[in-house]
């Protein structure tokens, strides 16, 4: 037997300004997907921006229901309407952020669903798919593709 280690991998920016300004587009894009929720049910507004290689910004934002679980989450409403809008234009940056019950901005990381769609499409580009989080007091972690997020992950 052998012990192993799976390592992850992001980096961290101290605040949205210190992002690169395409990043901080689509986070503010995904700020602004948060007012489009609706969540009478957990008053946690999640919101979503793709950005597709074509440049093109698709966004989306939780969806709840009281016959739970018929809702769905921000990242796979932003991702399926891109997919639906933009077919075989591939997805390259998702940004994700939360609003909670006070309307301050908080982290939102996906459900194993939505990281499990993410994977998908990132197969489907054939090239890591970054992923931008908002995190606690402010800060911004981005992925260089899902395999820090989902490592081990169902692939085709």
């Amino acid at each position: 037997m052998q012990n192993r280690t799976i390592e992850i991998k992001y980096k961290e920016y101290p605040s949205v300004a210190e992002l690169p300004c395409d990043e901080r587009q689509l986070l503010e894009k995904a700020i602004e997907a948060t007012s489009t929720a609706y969540s009478p049910y957990s008053h946690f507004c999640v919101g979503a921006a793709v950005l597709l290689d074509n440049g093109e910004i698709v966004t989306g934002s939780n969806q709840e229901n009281a016959a739970y679980p018929s809702g769905l989450c921000a990242e796979r409403t932003a991702m399926f309407a891109a997919s639906a809008q933009y077919p075989n234009v591939p997805m390259r940056k998702i940004a994700i952020v939360g609003k909670n019950q006070q309307g301050e901005l908080c982290a939102a990381t996906p459900c194993g669903a939505c990281r499990q769609v993410v994977s998908e499409y990132q197969d489907v580009a054939g090239q890591n798919l970054q992923i931008i989080l908002y995190a606690e007091g402010g800060a911004v972690l981005v992925f260089d593709g899902i395999d820090s997020l989902l490592p081990l992950r169902f692939s085709f």
